[in-house]
This record gives structure tokens, sequence and C-alpha cells, in this order.
């Protein structure tokens, strides 16, 4: 995807973000552009998720700002905030369902939270919703723990595109998966991405899923972005930590297959 002529609808500017003495966030700088799906990678604990929860307001920050759409987060009031909230969907890693609901009402959550609307057109929009992630109406009045993971994860997916945002942040979407069901998620992900226009924003460890369906990936070492680009770029660098991430196994046997996809293209 050409970067040139693409708008930063995430701007991220000298992020400081810690707990207690620990700072996990150290500068960062990201952008975010628009359409894009893009891949974060870093080390376990190493602050990915951190980022996320403070872009979405779960997490305060010590520094640095956020702007969303060109507009800078500090600047917007409580009515002004949940407008910019309805504008992005989140999937939390694990699911994050609730486990007192159903699964459709799961999907209404975010409907009954932001709008007012008919208990019809609730159950048709989540209805809708579930249907646009390979689910049908037999799982609705199923719990959370009578599903799959991989049907979890669509569920948590329908119920972050039940407003119909323009943002959609995913925190590990694959972990978890078996191969298949990993495969088919991405496969999901980036249909989505495409026929919705999302800009998509990934937290993963899931080497083939950065190597499938992302645009873009950064990587996260030491509280800040040391690189981003294409993939083929970053496996590319002398960075040690992207070397060591790359360069290992796992990185070799993907970086193998990119190269035989693309011999037979």
């Amino acid at each position: 995807m050409d970067q040139s002529n693409r708008e930063a609808v995430i701007r991220v500017r000298d992020l400081v973000v810690g707990f207690g003495e620990q700072t996990v966030l150290k500068g960062l700088n990201l952008d975010i552009m628009r359409g894009e799906i893009l891949g974060f990678v870093g080390a376990s604990g190493g602050g990915k998720s951190v980022l996320t929860r403070t872009i979405i307001g779960l997490l305060p920050k010590r520094a640095g700002t956020i702007e969303v759409f060109g507009q800078n987060l500090d600047e917007l009031d409580e009515v002004a905030r949940q407008k910019f909230e309805k504008r992005w969907g989140v999937l939390f890693q694990g699911g994050a369902l609730f486990s007192s609901l159903n699964i459709l009402q799961n999907v209404q959550f975010p409907l009954r939270e932001y709008l007012k609307l008919s208990d019809r057109l609730l159950d048709e929009i989540a209805l809708a919703k579930l249907e646009m992630v390979g689910l049908d109406a037999s799982v609705c009045g199923k719990a959370p723990s009578e599903l799959s993971g991989g049907m979890i994860k669509r569920a948590a997916l329908a119920r972050s595109l039940a407003l119909d945002p323009e943002i959609v942040f995913l925190d590990e979407p694959t972990s978890g998966l078996d191969p298949i069901s990993a495969g088919e998620f991405d496969e999901l992900i980036q249909a989505l991405q495409q026929t919705l226009g999302l800009t998509v924003f990934m937290v993963t460890h899931d080497l083939y899923s950065l190597s499938a369906v992302c645009d873009r990936v950064a990587a996260l070492v030491d509280g800040k972005v040391v690189a981003d680009g294409p993939i083929e770029s970053l496996m590319q660098s002398e960075h040690p930590w992207l070397k060591a991430y790359f360069g290992g196994k796992r990185g070799r046997v993907v970086g193998g297959a990119r190269s035989k996809a693309r011999s037979q293209a």
C-alpha cells in the first residue's frame, strides 16, 4: 500500500505511559494510516497492549499526545469523547465477552450503550453482525462458555463491529487458535477490512498473520517504535531484536513462504 497519499487517522507523539516506578512506553511515536492493516509487534510484556488501551482511554498517559482523525483526545469533553468512541471498535485479547450475557446480548451491548433502538432492531443488527463474521442464529442464545475459542473470537469481533466503526483495534486476535482457525480468522479480517474500508491496528505475535494480512508492521522495543514498514523491510533489518524475531526458525519459514508465493505470482 502506498503510504504517501494516505491520511494518518491516528497520530501518537512522544507518548509516555507507566505504572508506579516502571515506565513502559518511553516517548513512543507512531502513525496509523487510513485504510491499512498495521501489525504491531514486540516482546511479551513490552507494552503493545498498553498502547491500545492508552489510545482508547483505558489507561492514563504521563506525557505526549494522541490525535485521532486530527483531533487531540486531551481536548475533548465527555460528550465529544463518547462520539469518538463510537468510531472505533475493540477486540480484546481472549475476546473478553461478558459471561453473564448470551452471545446476542454481548453483540448488542455497545448498541444499548450508545443508541436508543427497539428490541427488534437490536436483534436484527446483532444477528447481521454475527453473520458478517461467519456465525449464525444458532449461537445467539448460547453463553460464551458454550463456544469454541474460534467462535468466541468471531463473536467478539462482531461486537467490535456493532457500531460500524472506522477503526478496529485487535489485540492478539489469533492467540490460542489452531493454525487452520487462525488462518481463517486472518482471511476474515482481511475481507472485512476490504469490504468495510476499515483501518485496523492489530497487536499480534503471529508471524503468519503479519505476513498474510498486514500492509505495514511496526516494532516496539524498549518502549519505542524502532522500525516500521512492509514486513520485508523489517525482516532485512540489522536491529538485534528484529534479527532475533524474524531470523528465528518460524521467521525463516514465513520468509520462505513469502518468497515462494512471489515467485509463483
